[in-house]
Order: structure tokens, then sequence, then C-alpha cells
């Protein structure tokens, strides 16, 4: 983090989408040590920070229902957004299917901008395309 008197979150912490319909908790082990994008074509256009946790960490705790998932290419990887303000959330990796990239901009508290620049993970040239 830029800014020594901002906290770093740690254990579970709280996170939403911009409306509220979606609440989500994820329990965080080493802070959001590995804040990344990526620069696949639609990690780019969304332009999020995120977080990888494994699946158990993660937990919808209400609106699941509004949610709703997209998929393309090998639809391995699972995105998640809210129906209704349309904030994306969290999605299932493809490069790690055991576990949820969450946006660390939808939790309580957090300004994604504090922590400087993310590294870039290679979406484009993909490990597991590389693998056939």
């Amino acid at each position: 983090m830029n800014d020594a008197s901002k906290k770093e979150p740690e254990g579970t912490c709280h996170g939403s989408c911009h409306c509220g319909a979606v609440e989500f908790e994820v329990t965080l082990e080493n802070g959001l040590d590995g804040v990344h994008h990526c620069n696949c074509s639609m990690c780019r256009r969304r332009s999020a920070y995120a977080c990888a946790v494994s699946l158990e960490k993660l937990k919808v705790v209400s609106g699941e229902e509004n949610l709703t998932l997209y998929q393309w290419g090998t639809k391995t990887a699972k995105h998640y957004f809210c129906k209704t303000c349309g904030i994306y959330t969290h999605h299932q990796r493809r490069s790690n299917p055991n576990q949820f990239s969450f946006n660390i901009a939808c939790l309580d508290d957090v300004i994604p901008f504090d922590y400087g620049p993310a590294p870039v993970g290679d979406g484009i040239n993909h490990i597991k395309d590389r693998e056939k």
C-alpha cells in the first residue's frame, strides 16, 4: 500500500457489488498479497484489480440469485456479475479452477489505487493454450 496509515484487510472481509444486491465474504490469509491485473480480452476491458483465494475462502452470503454468469472460449473460467448494477464481483479462474479471483474494489473500505500499479498476468498468451 502506498499510504502507511491505511490498514491492510485481513481475516474475513465483507464485499458487495455497487447496488448491494450481491454480498460476499472472503477470508484473507495474507491480506491482499498478490493483487494483479490480467491482459486477456475480458480482464483488460473491465480493468479490475483482483486477488486470488481458494474456492472455500469466498462465499456469496446474499444475492446469489442476482449474479449472472459469463463464459466464453474453453468455458473453464466463470465470471460473475451483478444483474442489477453490472459490477464484476469474482470469477473462478481458468489458470487454477480451484481458486476464485475477486474484485478488491468490492471490499468494504478498500481503494484499489492505494495499492499502486498492479502486476499484469499474461492472459493473452495463457499457459492453458500452450499446453495443447
